[in-house]
């Protein structure tokens, strides 16, 4: 038989995780999102580019932005005379991982293009239309997390789609 403190402690465990999930901040999933397209562009400006290595670069340039996001985070909070705790620095860690999760879809996207048949060209739109799917899904996540309207959700979504597009306006000017 399940003791009592053991029932309490799991249902601690869900009600933490419950507000840690209302709670979290899916903007970093929308810079992450850009930051994946960026470097989807920056990519195929240098011409031909290694699948692997583009994926590699994708995963390791989250990781770099999520410690300096993290970096800053604790560094701002030092400044304000706040100790840290290891508690702190986890919960600034979990904060800012939106920002590498964001890289992982377009990450994938390249993985997988040889599977359907696509050249360099056709995976590095794949990719970025994938970040920018990703950009406007996370946006729309993270403006329904915060309660707004569906007017503004939609609004967010748009205006995330317009960032989105200037992107791909840049890659087609780059490219040409």
């Amino acid at each position: 038989m399940t003791s009592r403190p053991a029932v309490e402690h799991r249902a601690s465990a869900r009600e933490r995780r419950a507000r840690l999930r209302a709670h979290a901040d899916y903007t970093g999933g929308v810079y992450g999102s850009m930051l994946a397209a960026s470097v989807v562009i920056g990519a195929g400006a240098l011409g031909s580019f290694h699948r692997t290595e583009l994926v590699v670069l994708l995963l390791l340039t989250g990781l770099v932005f999520w410690a300096a996001h993290v970096h800053a985070q604790l560094f701002g909070a030092r400044l304000a005379d706040r100790p840290w705790s290891r508690a702190t620095v986890w919960q600034v860690c979990r904060e800012e991982w939106p920002i590498v999760k964001a890289a992982v879809p377009p990450a994938v996207a390249v993985a997988i293009s040889p599977l359907l048949g696509l050249d360099l060209s056709g995976t590095a739109w794949l990719a970025l239309s994938v970040a920018v799917a990703g950009q406007v899904g996370w946006s729309v996540a993270a403006a329904a997390r915060a309660g707004a309207t569906r007017r503004l959700i939609a609004l967010s979504a748009a205006v995330n789609l317009l960032f989105g597009l200037l992107i791909v306006v840049f890659k087609i000017v780059v490219s040409h």
